[in-house]
């Protein structure tokens, strides 16, 4: 396959991991509003810089139009306004932003404009739902779970974790209400809530909590009786989430301290920030258990992914970004054209795609190991 241009919105870790994965085989263009993350970026690699604020949507539409493929890798803030405007442009795009909005009123016009647009395409929501839609379409699921985290290798007091993307999307996914499917029903829990330790060979002890994750999930498979997702992180994390949520200090309405009117969310994101943030030397992991079932039996797919030592990249950057740059690899050679908004499930009921994907991260040392109990006769 000859050389393709390739555009990844966004220079920080994920977006970096995307790029130098993309450049080893296309002609890599890296947008980002800091010139400094550009710079470092382009001085080790074979990419070229791009000084862009993606909020000026006049400016990303005019920047987006000479590519074959965009990658959206900004943050959930800038997600959704981001993924029309290149919607809009016309541009086939593969987006890892995690945005509160539903992608998939922009259905529509994705198919107005000829586009192949796939979503939410990193490790979850992504790969489990890619590894949704392949047993889905081989016998339809009667039930889905997933548990994923990403954590530090290391827990260290008070928070047991550091975030390894924007630690915006992290504070919206404690604040968000989550859905589910209960025995066929749509249901609605709080974050953070139904907390549970449970012990995860090669880590040791992990509490799961409900979070807001299936999204499109409800929606493509409305027909699937039970459906949830839950986070991991080290225990006591969640409860701490919980105090400082019930404190307000989540909240983004301002209120009034000695006159100056202060949003709480705005301060605890000033503290927290810099707390959470990876240092160079810190090394994190990933861990994730889809279990599935249907006719054929129970299917459990696991992943433990740890930093890569030799290229210094994040756990969460290579299981997030290398998902998304197997489905980039799809639509750049012709492997997957269906038109419109796609969410990954739809990747994971083709086949050929699923193994695609599977054998890219394979490649890239991600392994995701699958077993399944095949269901007894008379048995339910």
């Amino acid at each position: 396959m000859s050389k393709r241009k390739v555009l990844v919105l966004g220079a920080g870790l994920i977006g970096k991991a995307i790029a130098v994965d993309l450049c080893r085989r296309h002609l890599v263009t890296s947008a980002d509003r800091d010139p400094a993350a550009l710079d470092a970026l382009a001085r080790q690699h074979p990419i070229t810089p791009l000084v862009l604020d993606v909020t000026d949507r006049k400016a990303l539409a005019k920047a987006v139009l000479p590519f074959d493929l965009i990658i959206g890798a900004v943050p959930g803030a800038l997600g959704f306004a981001t993924l029309r405007t290149v919607i809009e442009a016309g541009r086939n795009v593969v987006d890892i932003s995690f945005f509160p909005e539903d992608p998939l009123v922009l259905d529509e016009v994705a198919r107005e404009k000829n586009v192949t647009a796939v979503v939410d395409c990193g490790v979850a929501p992504g790969l489990c739902n890619i590894i949704a839609g392949h047993h889905h379409h081989q016998s339809p699921l009667t039930s889905y779970e997933c548990l994923v985290g990403g954590l530090p290798g290391t827990p260290e007091w008070p928070f047991g974790y550091k975030a390894v993307f924007s630690p915006a999307d992290v504070i919206e996914e404690y604040t968000r209400p989550v859905h589910m499917r209960v025995n066929g029903r749509n249901a609605e829990r709080e974050a953070l809530s139904e907390i549970e330790e449970m012990e995860w060979e090669g880590v040791g002890t992990l509490e799961a909590f409900n979070t807001d994750g299936l999204r499109t999930l409800l929606a493509t498979m409305s027909e699937v009786p039970h459906m949830v997702e839950r986070t991991l992180r080290y225990p006591g994390h969640a409860e701490l989430m919980k105090v400082f949520r019930a404190t307000g200090l989540f909240s983004p309405e301002p209120i009034d301290v000695d006159g100056t009117m202060v949003s709480p969310l705005r301060l605890t994101s000033k503290l927290l920030f810099p707390l959470w943030e990876m240092e160079p030397e810190d090394e994190d992991l990933t861990v994730m258990r889809v279990t599935l079932k249907n006719a054929a039996g129970t299917h459990t797919h696991e992943l433990l992914d740890r930093f890569d030592r030799e290229g210094g990249i994040s756990s969460m950057a290579r299981t997030t970004g290398y998902t998304c740059t197997a489905v980039a690899e799809l639509l750049l050679r012709g492997g997957f054209t269906r038109k419109g908004l796609c969410p990954p499930e739809l990747v994971g009921a083709d086949g050929s795609c699923f193994q695609a994907v599977m054998d890219h991260l394979e490649e890239r040392g991600v392994r995701c190991t699958e077993r399944t109990v095949e269901m007894q006769l008379g048995t339910a």
